[in-house]
C-alpha cells in the first residue's frame, strides 16, 4: 500500500502531562502505526485552536481514530474540538497526565506498549458527554471553594508529587471554607441548600478518589449529583472516611441524584472547574449527550447508537 492510501491517525498530546514521558515515547507510537499501516499525524497540545483549525478542514473518511494523550484536560480539550466539529472518528485515550480519572474508569494502561495495543485492537465501548452551558465534559464538573485547590496547585507541584498535591493543598484550606447558597432546579430534586462543594459527575473518580461516585455509569444517559452540605467542621473527617470508602451518598451532609437536566443558580460568584480546567460561569445548565463518544477499549462494548 503507497502512502495516498494509508489510513491516518491524528495524534493530539500533551509534552508536559504527568512527568513528561509520553513525549519520549513518540518514536516508537508512530513505528507501530505504521507497522500496521498507519500515518500518524501529531499535533501538539495547546487550548484547542490549533485542533478547531485542522478539524475543520479535515476529510473524517481519510482517518480512522483520534488519539488524546494526557490527563482529563487534555482530554477534554480534544473532545470539545471534536464535537464543535462534529468530528466522528473513534477516541483513544492515552493516559500520560497527573489525573487520569476518565482512563480509570475504563481501566485503561499506563504502559506505553499497552496503550497500543488497545489503540490497534478494534474494540469499543459507547461513553456519554455531559454539557455544561456550552462547554462539554467528560468525567467531572465541580463547584464551590475547594476548586480553587486544584486551579490554586503550582503545575510543578502536580507533576512531581501527582495526586498527593492535591491532598496536601487541601488540608490548607479547610478553615477558609464559607457556604455558598445555591438554587438547583431538575425534574428528581429541586431545592435551596448552602453548600461548601458539589460534583456533577459523569464518570466514577475524580482527583484521585477512586470512590467519589461509585454508582455512576458512562453510558446511561445520566449524571450523578453531589451536594456537600454546609456542616460543622467536626463533622469533615468522617465524612472524608466515608467518601474513601464509597458510602458518603449516605451521609446526612450529603445530597445525591441522578438527572439529566440540571439548573444551578446562586447570587454569589462561584468557582467552576470542567475536568480539571477552569469552567463556565453561573448559572449552570447541565445536560447530557447519550452514547455521544465511541472509545477505545479493551473489551468490547457497543451499548450505543451506530454512526
Amino acid at each position: 500500500m503507497n502512502e495516498a492510501g494509508m489510513k491516518r491517525v491524528l495524534l493530539f498530546y500533551n509534552p508536559h502531562s504527568g512527568n513528561g514521558m509520553f513525549k519520549n515515547n513518540l518514536d516508537l507510537i508512530i513505528d507501530r502505526f505504521q507497522i500496521e499501516g498507519y500515518i500518524v499525524e501529531p499535533v501538539r497540545a495547546a487550548h484547542g485552536e490549533t485542533l478547531d483549525r485542522i478539524f475543520q478542514c479535515m476529510d473524517q473518511s481519510q482517518f480512522s481514530q483520534v488519539i488524546a494523550a494526557g490527563g482529563d484536560g487534555t482530554i477534554n480539550i480534544c473532545v470539545n474540538a471534536m464535537l464543535r466539529n462534529n468530528i466522528e472518528l473513534p477516541l483513544t485515550v492515552m493516559p500520560a497526565g497527573t489525573a487520569n480519572d476518565f482512563a480509570y474508569y475504563f481501566d485503561l494502561p499506563h504502559d506505553i506498549n499497552d496503550m497500543m495495543d488497545i489503540a490497534l485492537g478494534g474494540k469499543f465501548t459507547y461513553a456519554d458527554v455531559g454539557k455544561v452551558n456550552n462547554k462539554y465534559f467528560i468525567n467531572v464538573a465541580a463547584m464551590g471553594m475547594l476548586v480553587d485547590v486544584s486551579q490554586k496547585t503550582d503545575p510543578n507541584l502536580k507533576n512531581t508529587l501527582g495526586i498527593l498535591s492535591y491532598y496536601l493543598k487541601g488540608l490548607t484550606e479547610v478553615t477558609n471554607l464559607r457556604p455558598i447558597p445555591v438554587k438547583l432546579t431538575s425534574n428528581e430534586f429541586s431545592g435551596e441548600e448552602n453548600m461548601y462543594f458539589m460534583l456533577v459527575m459523569n464518570g466514577r473518580s475524580a482527583g484521585g478518589f477512586k470512590k467519589i461516585s461509585p454508582n455512576s455509569e458512562i453510558n446511561d444517559g445520566m449524571l450523578d449529583v453531589m451536594l456537600f452540605k454546609e456542616m460543622p467542621i467536626l463533622e469533615f473527617g468522617p465524612l472524608l472516611v466515608s467518601i474513601l470508602q464509597g458510602n458518603h451518598q449516605e451521609n446526612k451532609n450529603v445530597i445525591y441524584f441522578k438527572t439529566d437536566d440540571l439548573m444551578i443558580e446562586s447570587t454569589q460568584d462561584v468557582s467552576t472547574d470542567v475536568d480539571g480546567e477552569k469552567g463556565e460561569k453561573f448559572p449552570l445548565h447541565f445536560t447530557v449527550l447519550p452514547s455521544k463518544l465511541k472509545i477505545s477499549t479493551l473489551h468490547q462494548d457497543m451499548k450505543g447508537p451506530f454512526w
